[in-house]
């Protein structure tokens, strides 16, 4: 009999392994180049604001202020904050604002989507703001500096939407994964006759099945909060260079 052949590893950030690796793809073909990705996705408006970020003078900073490590500290706090909201226990009760129909669209794995929701929007507006902050203070240092503050504000305007767009599959990807390991499991015991000692008490997570998503769930936040702090690093970065 002919053996499959075995999946070809996926190139690539460890998000997107992790997420090639949930939807079960297998990505053989190379990507586009950089630059023709982005040719795509810039409209003439896009080109016209990078162009003047690059090109067009900027005004002379009002002062030139030392890197302050106080700065760093706090955005290290609010990843390690953001950490900790995924890393922490579940909360696996059903959601009580949403909906008959999407609670019976998305059965039991509704409280994991509400939870990745949630930790998604509470990423996107603590990454926003120290983004938006950051570049204020980079503006301050220099010229140069005011330039590159000023592209990493085009980029991400013109980033954002599709940066976005892609992350809100990553919910969807993941109840497909709920799904599957559910689906391989043995069928749910029936109920214990009265009388029987057993305790039904127990928490859902102890099925075998269940802790590898919830492992899952958690390794596809972190990665996500990775990705997402990546333009958090490098504005520190180059707060630092003097």
């Amino acid at each position: 009999m002919a053996k499959a052949s075995p999946r070809a590893p996926v190139p690539g950030p460890t998000f997107v392994r992790l997420l090639a690796r949930l939807a079960q793809t297998d990505v053989s073909r190379p990507p586009p180049a950089l630059s023709e990705r982005l040719n795509q996705w810039f409209d003439w408006n896009r080109a016209i604001a990078l162009s003047k970020a690059l090109d067009g003078r900027l005004p002379e900073p009002p002062d030139s202020p030392d890197f302050d490590p106080a700065v760093a500290a706090e955005c290290a706090q609010a990843r390690v904050t953001l950490q900790d909201s995924i890393a922490g226990g579940l909360d696996t009760a059903p959601p009580r604002r949403i909906s008959a129909t999407e609670r019976e669209a998305h059965g039991g794995y509704a409280p994991y989507r509400q939870h990745c929701l949630a930790v998604q929007r509470a990423m996107q507006v603590s990454t926003g703001t120290l983004r938006g902050r950051l570049r204020d203070m980079l503006a301050r240092q220099s010229p140069a500096k005011a330039r590159l503050a000023e592209v990493d504000a085009v980029m991400e305007a013109t980033l954002s939407p599709r940066e976005h767009g892609l992350l809100a599959t990553v919910p969807a990807l993941l109840g497909l994964r709920f799904i599957a390991l559910q689906d391989s499991q043995a069928p749910v015991p029936a109920a214990p006759a009265a009388g029987d000692d057993t305790d039904d008490t127990a928490p859902a997570s102890a099925s075998p099945w269940l802790a590898m998503f919830e492992q899952d769930l958690r390794s596809a936040l972190l990665a996500e909060l990775d990705v997402r702090f990546h333009p958090i690093e490098g504005l520190l970065a180059a707060l630092r260079i003097r």
